[in-house]
């Protein structure tokens, strides 16, 4: 999609959540992916943390990030299969004023390009909540590269074209 290069970059504080019983800062392999790839973008990491696979806990993290103002958006990774131990979507239905299905289903079609049939098992998900955004995204490096390049690099631009969620970002709180 196009970049209009006449527009101003505008860079989006990003907080990355990594969603996990067994992952440490050492071997966070899409924590550090999401961090390499919105940094290298021009955005701004506004905070990172590791928490377990706990539905209070993670709607905890997603309250507290979702109301504080110096996060517009909150990334998280991992969490959002089909196992008793994936609840990421449903924090994320709990914190949500809004969901954005198009996400999901975006984010299906181009992870079937990748890993074919095996895509069905992923519930990735998008909403906003309070006035931030919050992307849902699984806990696999390809998955967040799929997501990050196929769909938020793009969206996250406020240069994108003919639309982008930056530009609406003004206008989350609105009744």
């Amino acid at each position: 999609m196009p970049i209009d290069e006449t527009r101003p970059f505008l860079p989006v504080r990003i907080a990355v959540l990594t969603i996990s019983d067994t992952r440490t800062r050492a071997d966070d392999r899409s924590g550090d992916t999401l961090v390499e790839r919105l940094t290298t973008a021009g955005h701004i990491l506004a905070a990172r943390e590791i928490i377990p696979d706990d539905l209070d806990t993670i709607v905890a993290r997603l309250h507290a990030w979702s109301e504080d103002p110096e996060v517009d958006v909150i990334l998280t990774t991992g969490g959002t299969g089909v196992t008793g131990r994936d609840v990421t979507p449903e924090a994320v239905e709990r914190v949500a004023t809004k969901m954005i299905p198009g996400f999901g289903e975006l984010f299906r079609w181009l992870s079937f390009q990748t890993i074919g049939t095996s895509t069905v098992q992923s519930r990735a998900c998008a909403a906003v909540a309070h006035e931030t955004y919050i992307f849902a995204l699984p806990g696999s490096t390809g998955a967040v590269k799929d997501a990050w390049d196929g769909i938020l690099k793009d969206q996250l631009d406020s240069r994108h074209r003919p639309c982008n969620f930056v530009e609406l970002m003004p206008r989350l709180g609105e009744r």
